[in-house]
């Protein structure tokens, strides 16, 4: 790590940061349009198919989104059901 002298700022570098958290928000982003259009989409680590929740006329609250059986992937969402 370098020193910096009194009154001189070091700039970060998060480019590499930003271009990983980008690459897994569109991957993501992805998943959840196929699972929309009704494709059958498995979790990465356990091979389990993902479920879609969303809300229903008999169930407004809760928890929505994308999860897998064994809580492998669970990605919330934020949805309101549109009458």
């Amino acid at each position: 790590m370098s020193e910096t002298s009194p009154g001189k700022t070091q700039k970060l570098d998060f480019s590499a940061i930003n271009k990983t958290t980008a690459k897994s928000f569109n991957a993501q982003k992805n998943m959840i349009k196929r699972i929309f259009k009704g494709n059958t989409v498995l979790c990465e680590t356990c091979n389990q198919p993902l479920k879609l929740i969303v809300p229903t006329e008999k169930q407004q609250t809760g928890t929505y989104g994308v999860f897998c059986k064994k809580g492998c992937t669970d990605i919330e969402l934020e949805l309101n059901m549109v009458l």
